[in-house]
């Protein structure tokens, strides 16, 4: 019988996402938890593998297609120039990072034949991913100009819907910290708040005749935020906010902290 993980292999892996400390007794009940989901997902991997092909006799994951194991290995080797060898979680690290590359592109040339209203993505909509991705930029003079594209393609090319992906690559831009997935969408949530209430004032302003001051401040607060000049305030607001506190991330405690009207 497999004998369960550690409780310092799981701390360890338990650091990956909080810093704050775990007490010993904590890290044993994680291993149990740990281990009970792994009893639980394992049969139904191997139940939607066996619907999938009667015959196959080795666990795959049946969910989704993965980069093949040995190929990006090998295609690590290739690359390394220090070490002698990829380990296994090298190559499981390079392979979830690599998956979630090719889902960013993916989703940013989507939306660009969304926005043409058509089914096939083509190599102009991969195109105005990569550009919009700063994928395609050659020297400084040009990174400028790119980041400015990343911003433009978010909105325009979006349709002006934000996407996690877009403000994980506006935060490294702008905040030049790691943000966490939480953090962006409380960020989101709060972006579309104040859109609900500007697009509000505007309406009431623009019916009952109210202070013409009060509705130019809002015109010119939405447009900000339709060019994202709020969301990189935010950003860098978190940002100073989180090193003044000694974080090495944004989290969800430096957004809600934060007046999103200020």
């Amino acid at each position: 019988m497999a004998k369960p993980y550690s409780t310092g292999h799981i701390g360890a892996v338990a650091s990956n996402y909080t810093e704050m400390r775990l007490a010993g007794a904590v890290k044993e009940q994680l291993v149990t938890l740990v281990c009970d989901e792994l009893a639980r997902y394992v049969p139904e991997m191997e139940a939607a593998t066996l619907q999938q092909d009667p015959e196959r006799k080795t666990l795959d994951d049946p969910y989704r297609t993965r980069l093949n194991y040995n190929r990006t290995r090998e295609l690590m080797i290739d690359s390394i120039d220090a070490v002698e060898s990829v380990g296994s979680a090298a190559v499981q690290a390079g392979i979830s990072h690599v998956e979630q590359h090719l889902s960013t592109i993916i989703k940013h040339a989507e939306v660009a034949a969304e926005k043409d209203r058509v089914a096939t993505i083509k190599p102009r909509h991969l195109e105005i991913a990569l550009s919009g991705m700063n994928l395609t930029s050659e020297g400084d003079d040009e990174d400028q100009e790119e980041v400015a594209q990343t911003e433009d393609f978010v909105v325009s090319q979006g349709g002006g819907i934000l996407t996690e992906s877009s403000l994980l690559s506006l935060a490294k831009t702008h905040a030049k910290m790691p943000v966490t997935k939480d953090a962006i969408g409380e960020l989101l949530e709060t972006y579309y708040m104040v859109v609900e209430q500007l697009e509000a004032d505007i309406r009431k302003n623009a019916q009952f005749g109210g202070n013409p001051v009060h509705f130019i401040e809002s015109i010119s607060k939405m447009k900000t935020l339709m060019s994202l000049g709020w969301m990189r305030s935010m950003l860098t607001r978190a940002a100073e906010n989180a090193r003044e506190r000694g974080y090495k991330r944004i989290d969800v405690e430096q957004i809600v902290h934060l007046d999103p009207f200020e």
